[in-house]
């Protein structure tokens, strides 16, 4: 299985927002996740798609990619938090307040899922199988 990973690092948003955006496409194909993230109400969600696309990008320059990007899945998605930038804001009689700019690394790493092999016998042995239970059902009731 052949993976690739893109970061984004020092994205001008907190990790905790980022990290919101991330659980949606988790999990999800490559497609359904650029989608995903083209609707979502976030600032954050244009950097993330950024990351995605350079993932896939990353992962068609490697050796072992089978070239069909339908079969592209979001392997793993997050946000750690970055540097932060500290400033100060003025406040009433003199006192002055902290301002903490945050920022985060975006982290996307995709993967070709494998393809489902059938196997030859299994059909007609899980249907011996569940013959002598549904007998078993009809006799109780």
């Amino acid at each position: 299985m052949v993976q690739a990973e893109a970061t984004a690092r020092g994205v001008r948003t907190s990790a905790q927002k980022a990290g919101l955006v991330c659980d949606q496409i988790r999990g999800k194909g490559v497609n359904e996740a650029l989608a995903a993230l083209q609707f979502t109400r976030k600032t954050v969600a244009r950097d993330l798609a950024k990351v995605l696309r350079s993932a896939v990008a990353n992962l068609q320059q490697q050796d072992g990619f089978g070239g069909d990007i339908d079969r592209l899945y979001v392997v793993a998605c997050y946000a750690n938090q970055g540097p932060s930038l500290k400033r100060v804001r003025p406040a009433p009689m003199g006192r002055a307040f902290r301002v903490v700019k945050r920022s985060a690394h975006l982290t996307v790493r995709v993967a070709e899922r494998p393809l489902a092999i059938a196997r030859v016998g299994a059909d007609e042995t899980r249907a011996a199988a569940e013959k002598p239970a549904q007998r078993r059902g009809t006799a109780k009731a």
